[in-house]
């Protein structure tokens, strides 16, 4: 006899707290290397001409942008986060995810109610069997204040996996936020840069443009001079009107390039200005640590990796559809035919009691849902080592453009600097008529197009340089998921 309380006490606590069928979350692994395949360009050894940019701290961070050391970029960076509308939707998917867990979460407390009622009935004198000693006074009227309860045992955790799979949903979407901010914050680096070299190159052929006007110039005098001949003339206008094309080609996409950025501001076109200033800077050294610690700084390998414990949650859930259900009801109130005798002790009723509830037959139903939340985990397991695996590639995508294009650099500006030589010997050459203009004409094309060429190649750097750090995920860490 003094077991039975402890026996009660403990069938109690099983079924209010129960436990939880389905698997036990555990993280999945992933391809791992010790490091990276491309270790980073020459440039960042020692005795290097590569410098980091100022500020010095090569430190990844939160304001990764600030690495630059670019003043109007470090002015419009933060603009991204407040006035995104992209941004904004994601933020929005993110509170939607945080209010379902508190939605799940309320599935762990009774639910009450209460349904007032006031009315009366009369039947009929005419209803088939009616008994017509009734016929006089047969009408009742009755007056109810019950409040009900429900509430369904957590048994076999269904309720608590649907709260953490919640849960993890909700840091899956702040991930996905996160990753938005990331994408939105390089792809303003990188059309900034791209409108900077737009304008360096706008600058290098309104230059070449004058040079040219200057050349059409003189070879018109020298045929008027009778010098030259007409065919001189021709091919300096041809060139300087070709110089022009270029030149107002080069305006329209530094101006596209200054639309992109206003809306990625979210502002309107005709309301944003971007000063012109040429592109002049080299790449700053970027720490990339090592690929195991991608799984820590990258937004959507987290929001992923939330996703497969999520599918876990699943199966839980999937699971405990062939467990019985248990749930517990009560109603307690009042009952009379008038207000008169509504509180009387005798209006009192109540009823309370367990309901045990179980699916016997339903064709393989429950079966299916758990196969599909089986195949769902399976897939969510896939996607995380795909992401995984294409950060990786990502990383040492960048790292080889980087160093490729740092040989590449060097190479143009020898080429480039023996274009001018070239192009100054023959144009001396042709005023001591020595040679003809043609090899003027091809010695300056020659010329503008390494020139250029040097600009493009810095411009790549610069995007390169962005993209590896959005590809290092930009500063952010896993401890950044919001703990729900």
């Amino acid at each position: 006899m003094t077991l039975r309380p402890a026996v009660l006490a403990g069938a109690t606590v099983f079924l209010l707290c129960g436990c939880m069928v389905g698997p036990k979350y555990v993280k999945p692994s992933v391809p791992m290397a010790p490091g990276y395949k491309e270790a980073g360009p020459d440039a960042y050894k020692e005795n290097s001409n590569w410098q980091v940019a100022q500020p010095s701290d090569a430190a990844q961070r939160g304001d990764w942008w600030t690495i630059f050391g670019d003043t109007e970029l470090n002015i419009l960076e933060p603009q991204v986060a407040e006035n995104n509308q992209n941004l904004k939707a994601a933020d929005a998917r993110f509170r939607e995810a945080r209010a379902l867990i508190r939605f799940n979460h309320a599935s762990l407390f009774p639910t009450v109610g209460v349904a007032p009622f006031a009315g009366g009935e009369r039947e009929s004198s005419n209803q088939p069997y009616f008994n017509l000693n009734n016929a006089q006074g047969n009408g009742t009227g009755v007056i109810q204040l019950p409040v009900d309860l429900n509430y369904e045992i957590d048994v076999w955790g269904r309720v608590r996996r649907t709260v953490s799979a919640a849960r993890e949903e909700a840091q899956a979407s702040a991930g996905d936020r996160q990753t938005v901010l990331l994408s939105l914050q390089a792809e303003l680096a990188i059309d900034y840069f791209e409108a900077r070299s737009a304008d360096a190159q706008e600058k290098l052929l309104n230059d070449t443009v004058k040079d040219f006007e200057e050349a059409f110039r003189i070879t018109t005098n020298r045929f008027e001079g009778g010098v030259a001949p007409k065919s001189d003339v021709d091919q300096a206008q041809t060139q300087l009107e070709a110089a022009k094309v270029l030149a107002r080609d080069i305006t329209l996409q530094r101006a596209q390039f200054e639309h992109a950025i206003a809306i990625l501001l979210g502002k309107p076109p005709a309301s944003f200005a971007l000063l012109t200033a040429p592109l002049d800077a080299r790449p700053p050294m970027i720490p990339t640590g090592l690929p195991s610690e991608l799984l820590e700084r990258r937004p959507d390998i987290a929001a992923a990796e939330r996703r497969v414990a999520e599918a876990n949650d699943r199966i839980g859930i999937a699971r405990a559809a062939f467990y019985p259900t248990i749930s517990l009801s009560g109603s307690i109130g009042v009952e009379g035919t008038s207000f008169a005798n509504l509180f009387d002790p005798a209006s009192l009723l109540w009823s309370l009691g367990p309901t045990l509830s179980q699916t016997v037959f339903d064709a393989g139903r429950r079966a299916s849902v758990s196969e599909q939340a089986n195949a769902s985990y399976d897939e969510t397991v896939a996607n995380y080592r795909q992401t995984t695996l294409t950060a990786f590639q990502q990383v040492e995508d960048n790292l080889v453009a980087l160093r490729v294009l740092d040989q590449e650099a060097g190479h143009q500006h020898q080429a480039t600097m023996a274009a001018q030589s070239a192009e100054q010997i023959f144009n001396n050459r042709y005023v001591g008529g020595l040679d003809t203009y043609l090899q003027v004409v091809t010695a300056q094309t020659t010329e503008l197009n390494n020139e250029r060429n040097d600009i493009d190649i810095m411009r790549r750097q610069m995007d390169a340089s962005v993209l590896l750090i959005k590809a290092l995920g930009g500063g952010w860490n896993v401890a950044n998921l919001p703990k729900l």
